[in-house]
């Protein structure tokens, strides 16, 4: 009798498992790529390093040596992190000096016999998971297909590691090796491919030292372009003072002192005075105005990064788009003025040199980070190297610990990304 009702589907949908398995089976196989050569040059390294020892002529010749196996350990991290979902960064410093000098360092180098390390390691395991792999579909398929024709397969055929010698052990055999295939299949290859990811990421990735000296590294040179900034700055401000203010006060000096001379002789000739020396303080006042902007700018203080930034792009000879938080925490003051520094040359750079139609800001807070973006429409092409501009606004953001990215094809437009720690 018919309920009207639709039966429903009650088996679960593998498609997800069945994705998994595919994607870890690629993984695997793809490995045998640098498992091979990892296998060859493990076998290989012994040799090398007793050449080496014996051979003390080849110690000059070890960074040209090194390089095939940094460039297949680079592939590896390049593989391992699609697989990771993260990146392995490269743990290789600098080398300088002579030759002999970065042989040492090679041979000093953690990263050196991390390498080898994992070429060692990912050449055993590497080849045995993606032989497996390999094996392991064929293998199922032909375990499946075994009932069908084991009657004519030679005598002796096994399946299960049990000889097929008649109908009941041709009909449960087979089927139970495709079983475990599928077992392994699904539960162990996608684990293979995560402990091979991950035995690369843990051999192949800067230890702590090696990040601890690049940070070291990095806030040094960030100190000293911070340093560089700040002189720059003190430069720029005593010049406009000492050019600008310094002048126009000395003029209102000597206009007042003339007329002070004329005010009994000639009363006329000494308002005359007087009125350009009012002019002449009104003209300080704004020059000192402007260098007080060049310090913090007050509109920061009244109106917020948002409504500089909107003061800004209302005063360009081209449209700007704007993208700004409605209502994100107020970032600190000084990297407020960094961003507003940034904008601000920026859309100078975009109206000036970019001859772009339209530009386009963003300033987004993402966690920790402030985050400015600043494209145009124009010719592309822009060079920190040819301009003071660019080179500016990255002095400036790297005082703050940030870091600057430009993307400038020649007819393409400009992109620059700033990125501002700003705490959380």
């Amino acid at each position: 009798m018919r309920t009207g009702r639709t039966p429903r589907n009650v088996l679960p949908d593998m498609r997800p498992t069945l994705h998994h398995v595919r994607d870890a089976t690629v993984y695997l196989i793809l490995g045998l790529r640098t498992a091979l050569p990892a296998l060859l040059g493990m076998c290989l390294l012994p040799y090398a390093l007793f050449l080496l020892v014996v051979l003390v002529v080849l110690l000059p010749w070890l960074p040209f040596l090194v390089r095939p196996m940094r460039a297949l350990a680079n592939a590896e991290r390049r593989r391992a992190g699609r697989a990771l979902g993260r990146e392995i960064p490269e743990p290789y410093p600098e080398l300088r000096g002579t030759s002999v000098e970065r042989s040492v360092a090679l041979l000093r180098s953690a990263s050196t016999w991390r390498d080898a390390a994992w070429m060692a390691a990912h050449g055993v395991t590497g080849l045995t998971m993606g032989a497996l792999a390999i094996a392991l579909v064929p293998g199922t398929l032909y375990a499946l297909s075994m009932p069908l024709w084991w009657w004519a397969a030679p005598e002796g055929s096994v399946s299960a590691f049990v000889p097929l010698d008649g109908w009941p052990k041709a009909l449960t055999l087979p089927l139970a090796q495709a079983g475990l295939n599928t077992a392994v299949l699904v539960w162990f290859i996608p684990r293979c491919a995560h402990w091979q990811a991950r035995l690369a990421e843990v051999l192949l990735r800067p230890t702590r030292r090696i990040s601890l000296s690049e940070r070291v590294e990095q806030l040094t040179e960030t100190r000293a372009e911070a340093l560089e900034a700040h002189g720059a700055e003190l430069r720029r401000i005593e010049r406009d003072l000492h050019d600008g203010t310094q002048a126009q006060l000395v003029a209102v000096a000597l206009r007042l002192g003339l007329a002070d001379r004329r005010f009994d002789a000639d009363p006329a000739a000494a308002r005359t005075l007087f009125l350009e020396a009012r002019e002449g303080v009104e003209d300080a006042l704004a020059q000192l105005r402007s260098v007080i902007r060049g310090i913090y700018p007050p509109i920061l203080s009244d109106r917020g990064l948002g409504g500089a930034v909107r003061a800004l792009a209302a005063a360009q000879p081209i449209p700007v788009t704007l993208d700004l938080p409605d209502a994100d925490p107020r970032a600190p003051a000084a990297v407020e003025a960094a961003a507003y520094f940034v904008v601000a040359e920026s859309l100078t750079n975009i109206a000036k040199h970019s001859g772009a139609s339209h530009a386009w800001i963003s300033v987004r807070r993402d966690g920790p980070v402030l985050r400015l973006t600043a494209r145009d429409d124009g010719k592309g092409g822009a060079d920190p190297a040819r301009g003071s501009g660019l080179a500016g606004i990255r002095r400036r953001v790297a005082a703050l610990d940030g870091t600057t990215s430009l993307d400038s094809p020649d007819g393409e437009g400009t992109t620059l990304t700033v990125e501002l720690p700003c705490g959380s």
